[in-house]
């Protein structure tokens, strides 16, 4: 959530970058908002001054006849107002508060401007495609042929957008998993396994809500997570960290619940974009002099998987008119898919500066003085990676001419020495 104040003291510039990410904003509102918020806590102020004034006085008249129950009808007449006055200074800090949860986060300086996905910055490619000798299929093909995916009875199990593995299916998705999690522990991060269901103070902590309630599974009064950024980064809800203890660095795995609600016709094929997936998550709470350095070393540590995985990808600087609601900056990382002949996103890596950390009330006392003033945390979180979709780049990359699909040599440990995913075979 960006800060009112600092909204204000800033308006012209303000709205033109929230302008460059297409953002519609009623700035008369806001505006107004303001000035009626302003208004009202002076009206509040002035009065609850006169009560202070006249209760001092009333002492001198308390007994007095005449003045007494005047000056106790006075001051009973002063207090109703003054509970009229404070319900509607809550009323519009409530409001205001409602207003700015519904405001997306200003793009940092270094995000291209742009209007969409096509203004996107290809920041580096690493690895080059490989080469056939036979026309590569889509790994729905792939996996289906090999009986590890099964779309047809997931169809009918839960619907559209599930998918079921069967056989190496499920230890490739639980290896890869693991393999991730290795890696991202190597690079220094605390493996947390994260509860799915979580309260709606976490979802709004992140920025999932109130703006993209529709996404959302709902269970009672529990939201099924869409990613484990919403209970990781809420670890630490209204916290006061030390600053000795910066950066944070999480790595989670989860499944994620998605309704997809705005992606009607995209990627219904496959299991690219599906309703349940499991992912790969890493998170950081760092100063805020340090998240943009943090940004890159959490997009590395999840370009390191794919390295590993000896995957062609590349790196795209998302623009202000592509990156989320609550990024500032944001890095996608997209795998090749030689089945589908195109770059896929696989992860996308953000800084949200103290956006996150406003709704969630995550702060840090810096070290140092006696009486520190305390400060927002800055959050970045990047996956690291999507299981489904680095699936759906092995079968691609990896498929043989015989239907087969090699296994990179990073993952066979994983997979009890396997190197060869054949039908039938587990």
């Amino acid at each position: 959530m960006l800060d009112h104040r600092s909204v204000n003291e800033n308006l012209e510039e303000v709205k033109a970058r929230l302008a460059q990410r297409n953002a519609q904003v009623d700035w008369d509102r806001f505006s107004s908002l303001i000035a009626e918020r302003s208004q009202a806590i002076q009206a509040f102020e002035q009065r609850r001054h006169e009560q202070k004034t006249k209760s001092t006085e009333f002492g001198r008249y308390a007994r007095d006849p005449e003045e007494g129950p005047k000056r106790r009808a006075e001051l009973k007449e002063l207090s109703d107002l003054i509970k009229d006055l404070e319900k509607r200074q809550g009323d519009l800090e409530a409001e205001l508060e409602e207003f700015m949860l519904h405001l997306p986060n200003v793009p940092h300086s270094s995000t291209p401007v742009g209007g969409g996905e096509e203004d996107n910055v290809v920041v580096r490619t690493v690895g080059e495609p490989g080469s056939y000798d036979f026309e590569p299929k889509a790994h729905w093909d792939v996996g289906t042929d090999l009986g590890i995916i099964d779309l047809e009875t997931a169809t009918v199990v839960s619907g559209s957008r599930f998918v079921l593995y069967r056989g190496m299916g499920v230890y490739l998705e639980l290896g890869l998993a693991m393999f991730m999690l290795d890696v991202a522990r190597e690079a220094g991060y605390e493996p947390v396994m994260p509860p799915y269901l979580v309260l709606r103070d976490a979802m709004v902590g992140t920025g999932q809500l109130p703006k993209f309630e529709e996404d959302a599974f709902k269970v009672d009064d529990y939201f099924m997570i869409p990613t484990a950024e919403v209970p990781v980064t809420n670890m630490h809800r209204q916290t006061i960290l030390e600053e000795e203890q910066l950066p944070i660095k999480y790595v989670a795995y989860s499944s994620c619940f998605r309704r997809e609600a705005g992606s009607a016709g995209k990627d219904t094929r496959g299991i690219t974009r599906v309703h349940q997936f499991q992912k790969v998550e890493l998170v950081k709470f760092t100063r805020p002099e340090d998240s943009y350095e943090e940004l890159e070393k959490l997009t590395a540590n999840a370009e390191t998987v794919l390295q590993r995985l000896e995957l062609p990808y590349r790196v795209s600087a998302l623009c202000t008119g592509d990156i989320g609601f609550s990024a500032a900056k944001c890095y996608d990382i997209e795998v090749w898919l030689p089945g589908q002949r195109l770059y896929r996103e696989i992860s996308s890596c953000s800084n949200f500066e103290d956006f996150q950390a406003r709704r969630a009330n995550i702060r840090y006392r810096p070290a140092g003085d006696k009486k520190p003033k305390t400060r927002f945390v800055h959050t970045i979180n990047g996956s690291g990676l999507a299981v489904g979709r680095t699936i759906v780049a092995l079968l691609e990359n990896y498929q043989q001419a015989d239907g087969t699909v090699t296994i990179p040599p990073a993952l066979q440990p994983y997979l009890g020495g396997k190197k060869v995913i054949r039908r039938g075979e587990w």
